[in-house]
């Protein structure tokens, strides 16, 4: 009997992580599913948390990824059918999804939806002034909000020129 579909992708991230980390990327997310062209693996690459201010991901990291992963899972024959590969960066706004995310991005807008009001918002644009110990501070029109982790039910960058 095949791996469950959360299986295979389990074995495929594990897989482009090892192809990522050779890069010197890491990998954000893997999805694998069946779309109006056939089966698609999409392999979302972020920057390793290195300090360094130019944190995003170029089109060459992509295409070396790309490359390598397409080989490697040739090789390991990882997908027992016909797949079109798709490497991307997660863009300019992007999911935040751990407290080491917050963390990076802190200074920058956001927008956060809960499932508890705060002071009788569920939706709060702001700018993350602050990462503790389970919560967020967000900064928005020179109020300050105090957002538990545990209510946070997406978040993401907003994009800012």
């Amino acid at each position: 009997m095949g791996l469950s579909l959360t299986e295979k992708r389990r074995q495929i991230f594990a897989i482009a992580e090892r192809v990522a980390s050779g890069h010197g990327v890491e990998v954000f997310d893997v999805q694998l599913r069946r779309e109006s062209i056939g089966w698609v693996l999409r392999v979302v690459l972020d920057r390793q948390d290195s300090g360094v201010d130019d944190d995003s991901i170029s089109v060459g990291d992509c295409q070396k990824v790309s490359q390598d992963l397409n080989a490697v899972l040739d090789v390991e024959d990882a997908l027992d059918h016909a797949y079109t590969l798709e490497v991307s960066s997660p863009g300019l706004d992007r999911p935040l999804r751990t407290p080491g995310e917050y963390q990076r991005f802190v200074g920058r807008l956001a927008q956060i939806v809960v499932s508890e009001a705060i002071n009788g918002q569920t939706f709060l644009k702001g700018r993350i002034q602050e990462v503790t110990d389970g919560t967020v501070l967000l900064e928005s029109n020179s109020r300050l909000h105090r957002v538990p982790f545990e209510i946070i039910s997406r978040a993401k960058l907003e994009v800012e020129f």
